[in-house]
């Protein structure tokens, strides 16, 4: 059996659940159970309080957790990240009052700093040569400036909706995140083998993710010069079509360059462009 930690509630909780759906792992839990099992995969999950898994991987109460790469960074740099999942994307960044002038990192000197990231704003002024004093607060950081406890906080920012509604500003970006999956160093043998199954569902479902399924018609004459544009997997699939010097083709496009691939498609002579989602992808 392999133990999984899951964010109790908040942003991380419904779609580390999601990911594992998609990866074909059904999950039961009644309201307000704190460990469950899968009914179709050797997977037994706890949902914890986040700022306490670092610490349960760490003594090997679980083997692998879904969590913030931001909380890693601030409460687990030993532990080990196997797989970045590309959701809940945020950064940790400074901000102060709208109405501060604001020129560099050096403004910050003798300053008082509100975070919920002691370890990580410690760090990051130490590497800058920036002496400030630091306030830890274990939530609403943003209200810290308005009733004068600091000049200055370090938080998550997603949107950006939040410091607006309380006058604040983002000046400086310290580190990305997003969810990542992270392993226990105490991880059995036998857990290991598990992991590597659910890393490889996982990571068809991300593949799947970041790419789209392109159908295609092309005259035979334009073939060479299209198939240089869609290598796919390996190269394009190209199948005949009933209509005399046209041909058909299946292929990949990763996501990022879609528009792109497209606009270029059109311009060599592809038509009837079709475009589907794909729900995995095995590689």
């Amino acid at each position: 059996m392999l133990k999984i930690a899951i964010q109790k509630s908040g942003r991380l909780h419904d779609d580390s659940i999601k990911i594992l759906k998609e990866a074909g792992i059904y999950i039961d839990n009644g309201k307000d159970q704190l460990k469950t099992t899968s009914r179709n995969f050797p997977l037994e999950v706890l949902y914890l309080r986040n700022g306490d898994i670092p610490q349960y991987l760490r003594d090997g109460v679980v083997d692998i957790a879904i969590l913030g790469e931001n909380l890693l960074v601030e409460k687990g740099e030993d532990l080990k990240i196997v797989e970045k999942l590309g959701f809940s994307k945020c950064r940790v960044s400074v901000a102060v009052p709208k109405e501060n002038d604001f020129n560099s990192l050096q403004d910050l000197e003798g300053k008082k700093i509100a975070t919920s990231y002691p370890n990580t704003v410690k760090n990051f002024l130490a590497e800058k040569g920036i002496n400030a004093e630091l306030h830890k607060i274990s939530g609403s950081v943003e209200i810290a400036p308005n009733i004068g406890l600091a000049d200055a906080i370090v938080d998550i920012v997603s949107s950006g909706s939040t410091l607006f509604k309380n006058n604040l500003k983002e000046v400086e970006q310290i580190l990305k995140s997003e969810a990542v999956l992270a392993v226990s160093p105490q991880i059995s043998a036998e857990a290991n083998q598990i992991l590597d199954k659910l890393l490889f569902r996982i990571q068809s479902v991300l593949k799947a993710r970041t790419s789209k399924y392109v159908l295609l018609n092309a005259p035979k004459d334009k073939l060479d010069k299209i198939i240089e544009i869609l290598p796919g997997m390996k190269s394009p699939t190209v199948l005949p079509l009933a209509k005399e010097g046209w041909s058909s083709l299946h292929s990949v496009i990763n996501e990022e360059t879609f528009w792109d691939v497209i606009d270029e498609l059109k311009t060599n002579g592809a038509e009837g462009i079709l475009i589907c989602p794909i729900e995995k992808m095995v590689l």
